[in-house]
């Protein structure tokens, strides 16, 4: 359920949308809304992901990097792999700069990259609306809404 101001940050979003804007205030004209909100944002918008597994974590590590990581660093990662079970949150500063200094140097620069990789991915339109931040691939948003926009937000939206 969207907040108060992000009913009214959608509400706003649409009524400047020259498409949109056109289209009946009624439940069909909602879902019609609603679905163009939960394409993929044109241009591209890219958000730091809420969660990643384990085992996709895992997937991205280059073993190579992973077997030249000191005794320290493996404890290191096993603790906080014990301490998130669920999976890791890439939209925390913290847990990203945690791998970039398990895997710092030459000798994790291939599990870096495949982790920057990892933590990001393209936000629809509705995502993109209501994230904080740039949202370049560069500097992606953090995501503040996750998931899509349904016909009884966009109703909310206009008698909001």
């Amino acid at each position: 359920m969207l907040t108060t101001a992000q009913l009214q940050a959608l509400k706003t979003d649409i009524a400047a949308d020259p498409v949109l804007s056109l289209i009946p205030q009624n439940s069909d004209g909602a879902f019609e809304v609603a679905q163009a909100y939960n394409l993929l944002a044109a241009p591209l918008f890219w958000v730091w992901k809420s969660l990643v597994s384990l085992e996709d974590v895992g997937g991205a590590l280059v073993a190579s990097e992973v077997e030249g990581l000191t005794t320290a660093e493996n404890g290191r990662m096993q603790t906080f792999a014990q301490f998130n079970p669920s999976g890791f949150s890439p939209w925390r500063l913290d847990h990203r700069l945690f791998f970039e200094g398990v895997f710092s140097g030459a000798g994790g620069a291939a599990t870096r990259a495949a982790l920057d990789t990892l933590w990001k991915r393209e936000a629809t339109r509705g995502e993109a609306l209501l994230a904080t931040g740039t949202g370049s691939l560069a500097s992606p948003a953090v995501l503040e809404f996750e998931g899509n926009i349904n016909y009884r937000d966009v109703l909310n939206a206009w008698s909001s």
